[in-house]
């Protein structure tokens, strides 16, 4: 059930009801939906419209070949596309639960918490489990589900020895952008189900995985929105470097690179580029750039004198001189 109020960000005691964090500053009007919730991207919607409507061609004519002869292996595999996902998802849990660490109030028990959290800051009925796997010095994670069954994966290089979190705001921004994909039904089987043809969809498939992950940001920055400049660090350099990432400096170059290849390594990508992402989790006026490179507005300053205050909050502007 949804928990009302946002009361200040703390840790529950164990077995108490979990206690969503506090919102982000008022001012900040993108990523927050009515009632205080994390917005949707603009694009996710018309694109997952597009693709599902584009798979589900694909289906029929696969079916239809399939009736008159033609045999293939692509044509295999989407007729039983409904069995792959499912005996996909049921492996995947499979594996998390036989060989990931289960979080819990004795086992990486500040990752439990921070789980709990955002479950409840996205008014999330049920709590999904959360795995801590080796991660042999890669950064990740990811969400999924089999079933009714939903679980988030953290790789173990997030954590330090010991189980503490070495940055406890940029795991709470982690942990909430994968919750976030369950909360917005991207781990749904049927979403899936009608989402097979996206690597076969250059451009438009890519694109509607970067819309999803903008969404998520939206959930990790609704989640603990002061954890996106060093989880957006470590992603960047690493857990041990990321203080030497400067957030400003590395959003600013959003507007500056620019090119055929850099428009292209984006749009074949599944996740936006990380100084575009960067620039959305800054400038919370609009949603994060999907196809075009963000431009400054036109009373951007210049470099190292930003618009934007600290985590994005942006400060009232002086008044235009009257003519």
């Amino acid at each position: 059930m949804p928990y009302p109020g946002h009361p200040s960000p703390g840790y529950p005691a164990y077995g108490s009801a979990p206690v969503p964090p506090a919102i982000p500053p008022a001012r900040q009007p993108r990523g927050l939906a009515p009632f205080g919730m994390p917005a949707r991207h603009l694009w996710e919607i018309p694109l997952l419209i597009v693709v599902v409507a584009l798979t589900g061609l694909a289906y029929m004519f696969a079916a239809l070949l399939l009736v008159f002869g033609n045999v293939n292996e692509y044509i295999l595999a989407l007729v039983f596309a409904p069995i792959l996902i499912w005996f996909g998802r049921g492996v995947n849990y499979a594996t998390q639960r036989v060989n990931g660490v289960k979080m819990s109030p004795s086992q990486f028990p500040e990752g439990y918490r921070l789980v709990q959290e955002a479950a409840a800051r996205f008014g999330m009925a049920k709590v999904p489990d959360a795995y801590v796997v080796l991660g042999n010095g890669q950064i990740n994670a990811f969400a999924s589900g089999h079933g009714f069954r939903r679980f988030v994966v953290v790789y173990s290089d997030l954590f330090e020895i010991g189980g503490a979190a070495r940055e406890p705001d940029a795991l709470a921004f982690i942990i909430g952008h994968e919750v976030g994909h369950i909360a917005a039904g991207h781990t749904s089987y049927w979403r899936q189900l009608g989402m097979f043809l996206v690597p076969f969809l250059p451009i438009i498939g890519s694109s509607l995985i970067r819309s999803q992950e903008y969404t998520a940001d939206n959930h990790g920055y609704c989640n603990r929105h002061v954890g996106a400049p060093a989880a957006m660090g470590t992603l960047a350099a690493g857990k041990y470097m990321n203080t030497m990432v400067g957030f400003d400096e590395m959003a600013d170059r959003a507007a500056q690179e620019k090119g055929f290849f850099v428009w292209i390594v984006n749009a074949l990508s599944s996740h936006p580029v990380l100084t575009w992402r960067m620039w959305a989790l800054r400038d919370r006026s609009r949603h994060g750039r999907l196809f075009w490179r963000p431009s400054p507005p036109a009373q951007f300053p210049p470099p190292g004198q930003h618009q934007y205050g600290p985590y994005g909050e942006v400060p009232s502007l002086p008044p235009k001189p009257v003519a």
